[in-house]
Formats: structure tokens, sequence, C-alpha cells
């Protein structure tokens, strides 16, 4: 009898880590003499754009899901309740021996707490079972419990048997917190694993061309944004003081942003249009009069490791980014307080600045002019 992995995934950068188990999976079933892995891929929907979702299961090798629960968006509450009462049907109904969740999203805290409190009949023996719960990507702490994601993090974490990390600070998170270290598997980084596996491929993307970021044979310098926090685009007063720094920065080169519906809401309702320019529908503004933050469409995989790859400089309140703009060794200033990559700060190319428009403008200004960081 194979012995049966359940992986979850529910937003793209979830999509990003289960890529490299799907292939991990794959490389030992076609090496392996002994037991096959039968690996049950569950799609929750929690972010879901048809579009989208086929550009990064294209882009990421991935296979079609096996299950798609479709419980589309919601308050955190809302969101989390929908993806534990359909998981609950998926579980009884297959009955794997380890549920694999990762990162830190709604759809990871709802289906660790479903597989362990979850009874399935037929196990070894024809004896009833609790399946084993594997969280990927453990330990990390931002110390902000203000922020969902941290929240989700600290209680996967608590109910988990395997905790796979991806750096030293999140084994000593977990020795703080009492897990013990039998349980802690310090493994490296999944989606910096796909990263390097597809960076090659990246580099077929025409997103440079289609951008009309090439002069000549040489690329110009440009700047890349993304921001969907509610701490930074929530509040219209921070979100205004902050865009009118990104449009400080867009005077010196474009700032190439793959804007969260979240945040074209807010620039809506802000009335903060005339700092922005749609790409698609205007192109970009010429280079000698004003200069506005070009909003793209949400960009694929490919399309967006290859912009990440050849830009000057990263403007990001996202985990995920921050770890790989240090692995292409890009500077990154995070719009953040905190971060739960810390190996990202000193070691890497990051630094944090939180949502202060002269520290943004600041650390901008150290990077156009090639300093080193302090």
């Amino acid at each position: 009898m194979a012995f049966k992995i359940l992986s979850v995934v529910g937003a793209r950068p979830n999509f990003i880590k289960v890529a490299a188990i799907c292939e991990a999976i794959k490389e030992h079933n076609g090496r392996s003499n002994g037991q096959q892995i039968e690996h049950v891929l569950v799609h929750t929907g929690q972010h879901y754009d048809a579009n989208m979702s086929d550009f990064f299961f294209n882009d990421l090798e991935l296979p079609k899901p096996n299950l798609f629960l479709g419980v589309g968006s919601g308050s955190h509450s809302a969101q989390t309740a929908k993806v534990m009462e359909g998981f609950e049907n998926v579980l009884l109904a297959e009955k794997p021996n380890v549920v694999i969740v990762v990162g830190d999203v709604n759809s990871t805290v709802a289906c660790a707490l479903v597989t362990k409190k979850t009874c399935c009949s037929g196990g070894v023996d024809g004896k009833d079972f609790i399946p084993r719960l594997a969280h990927v990507e453990a330990g990390l702490r931002s110390f902000d419990r203000t922020m969902p994601e941290e929240v989700n993090r600290i209680v996967t974490d608590a109910i988990s048997d395997y905790l796979f990390t991806t750096e030293e600070s999140a084994n000593l998170n977990l020795g703080r917190e009492g897990v013990s270290s039998d349980k802690v598997h310090f493994v490296g980084n999944v989606m910096i694993d796909t990263l390097l596996r597809h960076r090659s491929k990246a580099k077929e993307s025409t997103i440079l061309n289609d951008l009309q970021l090439f002069e000549n044979t040489q690329i110009k310098p440009y700047a890349i944004l993304t921001l969907h926090r509610p701490a930074n685009v929530d509040d219209a007063r921070t979100f205004s003081k902050m865009v009118e720094s990104f449009a400080a920065v867009s005077q010196h080169m474009p700032i190439i942003f793959p804007a969260h519906p979240r945040t074209l809401k807010q620039i809506q309702e802000a009335d903060l249009g005339d700092h922005f320019v749609d790409h698609c529908t205007n192109g970009p503004e010429p280079w000698d009069s004003r200069v506005r933050i070009r909003l793209v469409p949400p960009l694929g995989y490919l399309d967006f490791l290859q912009l990440m790859s050849h830009a000057k400089v990263v403007l990001t309140d996202s985990g995920g980014v921050q770890e790989e703009t240090t692995i292409l060794g890009v500077p990154c200033i995070t719009l953040r307080e905190t971060t739960e990559r810390p190996v990202t700060l000193k070691p890497g190319t990051n630094i944090l600045v939180g949502a202060d428009p002269q520290k943004i403008i600041r650390e901008f200004s150290r990077i156009l002019q090639g300093e080193r960081r302090p």
C-alpha cells in the first residue's frame, strides 16, 4: 500500500513552496524500489483567480489539484471556518498518513486544526487514527501578534508533529516555545529551491520587453513595488504618505507595481489615482514628463522572477520577496517594522523601514548612490 501524503495550497506563495515538494515526491517515486508515495494536492481556493492560477500552475509545472474547495474571500474568521468545514470532508474521504501545510495563510492554520481534530477510519490493522501534521516553513516569528500570519504560524507550530525549518532563528524560536527538538528538522527553504530550479526558464520571459524596460540593448534602471498588508493600505493617511514617497522614487526611475486588489481599492477610495498610470492602457510616461507609478496586472511566477532579477531595488511588505531578493542579490526595502525572516537582514540585502516616508526615500537614495548598507 502506498504511503499517502496530502498537501494543502491556498494562496500564491503556497504554490511556490509546494512546487518543490511535488518535485521531490516525483523524484522519490521515480527512483524508489520501495514504498511509493501517493500525493494528493488540495487547493482551498483562499486566493483564486482562474487565469492567474493557470499561469502559476503552468509556470511551476505543478500538477492540477486533485481537489478544489473554492472557499473564496472573506473575513479571517469566515474564511478560516469555510476552509475547516470543507477540509474535514476531504480528510475523512482521503485518510492520508500525513498532511503537509506550508507558510502562514488562513488555509495553513485551518487545515492544521482540522487535521489534529479529525479521527480517520481504516488505518493500520483497521484502527482509527489521526493523521500526522507537517508544517513546512515552521518557527518563523515576527513577534508582532497584530499580524494574522503570526497567529497562524504560532498555532500551526504548536500542534504539528513535524516542523521543517528554513533558518536557524526558527530553530531557536521553537526551542524557546518548548517544542521538542525531535520534532524539528532544519531542511532549508523550499521557496528558494523553486526559485533556483526555475531561474533559467524565467530568462525566457518577455516581461522586460513587454514593459518597455530596454533602451537599445540595455535594461533601464527600475524599481518594483508590492504592497498589500492591512497595516500599510487600510489606513488612508498612512497609505497616502507612503504613495507620496513612492512618487518621489518614481522621479528617478520607473516603479512597476503589480497591484493587489485591496490596494487598488484603497487607491480609488483615497483619491490617489493621479500618482499612477495603467501601463497596459496608457503605456509608460515619456522620460521628459511627469513619471508615475506604473500599474500592471498580477504577474505569473516566471515573469515576476525575471522582473525581480533585474530590478535596481524592490520595495515590498511581502515575506517571501525578502528571501527571494536576498538570494538574487537585489536590494530590498521592506515596508514593515518587523520581519519573521531575520536571515534576510545582516547577511542579506534587506532593510526594514516601516511606513515612514523619510526612511523610504533615504534608503532609496542610498541605493541609488551605490552606498553599502550600514
